[in-house]
């Protein structure tokens, strides 16, 4: 294989005013590719044999500059050779960054992480959301920090990763940084991806997460009850910024959008369906997915509270920080005697469970409304409407079988 590769020195002309000086170049071609950098040393034009690849002459000044040249063959020959032991894909360029210490093996995991992160940022609000950004950034600073509080260093090279450093990381988030298990599953999920595109790129021989199994816990989604949603409804509240955030919520709950979805609300979203009713039609910022929603009454109402001729192109409702309304929602609960941990996206589980399973819209419509890419995901909030239906079968059969039996009636 040794014929595919050549090695060959070449003057670059200064483009100073001394025009008697020139700059030897390394050109590294393999398989007809080239791949080019400066060795960075001067010589006179008039000393440089171009056939004999080298500087003409005896003197000091020529005796380095060959043996530098001889050292700099030598060492690309040693990277190639390396290159071929490892069965390493092999073209000019990454011969060139294996000469110079650039070589993907050496990739680190950190640099991956900054890659990824910069050109994502170019397509937020094209391809993904600021929040979306965040959680890769806030995924690079704990791999950061685990590094450093393991290994003594930020840095960790791509290959060396593994199932080991892996199962350390997890156990990292969960203790130090004392994350539930499910948002270690989180963040390890973007991890993942990560891993996935060192992969993808040759820079890791192995995926480590192959085999692994991301599971997290299943945890009951909350939401608010009727009761608890008519307390919401019913509530007169002397603040406007409480005022305005609880109507955001309910439009939420009989809309069953989320927060960012909500926030780029207009009027153009709300389309005439065909059933001669009023319906929102909008792509999840989350999946991309459209969700066809139409508009009750109760959601109806709140645009209608805020509708002004002026506002036609803006947003159609009035919004704070997705942190202050959370926030602010909080303060509503109190207010509302609610006891709940009260969240903008417990909206999106009221309308899923409250508004619409439990009042027998199909499964498949509720799921169609919500945006969901799969069935299997509106699912849970099936089970939810199930355990709640059981439950109270049970407070049922609980109620008969403690008290009397009812006239003419024999006992189960």
């Amino acid at each position: 294989m040794q014929d595919l590769l050549s090695i060959l020195f070449y003057i670059r002309k200064s483009k100073a005013k001394d025009l008697e000086l020139g700059t030897i170049y390394l050109r590294i071609t393999y398989g007809g590719e080239r791949a080019e950098l400066s060795t960075f040393l001067k010589v006179s034009l008039e000393k440089w044999n171009a056939k004999a690849n080298k500087l003409t002459g005896s003197s000091p000044t020529a005796k380095e500059v060959n043996r530098n040249l001889d050292m700099i063959k030598k060492n690309v020959y040693r990277a190639y050779q390396e290159m071929m032991d490892k069965q390493q894909d092999i073209t000019a360029l990454k011969l060139r960054n294996r000469y110079l210490g650039k070589d993907d093996s050496r990739k680190d995991i950190l640099d991956v992480f900054d890659e990824h992160n910069s050109k994502m940022a170019k397509l937020v609000g094209k391809d993904y959301t600021a929040r979306t950004l965040q959680r890769y950034k806030t995924t690079k600073s704990h791999v950061s920090n685990f590094n450093k509080a393991t290994y003594s260093s930020i840095d960790y090279l791509v290959k060396d990763i593994d199932v080991k450093y892996i199962n350390h990381f997890i156990y990292y988030l969960k203790t130090t940084v004392d994350l539930s298990h499910n948002s270690a599953m989180k963040y390890l999920s973007y991890f993942k991806k990560i891993i996935r595109i060192c992969h993808a790129n040759g820079w890791i021989e192995k995926d480590p997460f192959y085999n692994f199994k991301l599971r997290t816990h299943e945890i009951e989604k909350e939401f608010l009850t009727k009761q608890e949603l008519n307390k919401l409804i019913d509530k007169e509240l002397s603040n406007q910024r409480l005022e305005q955030v609880r109507d955001v919520f309910i439009f939420s709950c009989f809309t069953g959008l989320a927060y960012i979805d909500v926030t780029k609300l207009t009027h153009d979203d709300i389309i005439l369906g065909i059933d001669g009713e009023q319906w929102i039609k909008v792509k999840r910022t989350k999946t991309g997915t459209i969700s066809n929603i139409p508009l009750l009454p109760a959601a109806r109402n709140i645009i209608a509270k805020y509708y002004s001729e002026k506002q036609v192109g803006s947003p159609l409702l009035p919004m704070s920080s997705n942190q202050k309304t959370n926030s602010y929602l909080k303060e509503i609960a109190n207010l509302c005697e609610i006891n709940k941990n009260l969240t903008f996206h417990i909206a999106r589980h009221t309308f899923a469970t409250t508004v619409t399973l439990s009042n027998g819209v199909p499964i498949e419509s509720v799921s169609k409304m919500l945006g969901h890419k799969s069935l299997k995901t509106t699912q849970h909030y099936a089970k939810i409407v199930d355990r709640k239906l059981s439950d109270d079968v049970q407070k049922l059969k609980k109620f008969f079988g403690e008290g009397e039996n009812l006239k003419g009636t024999k006992s189960l």
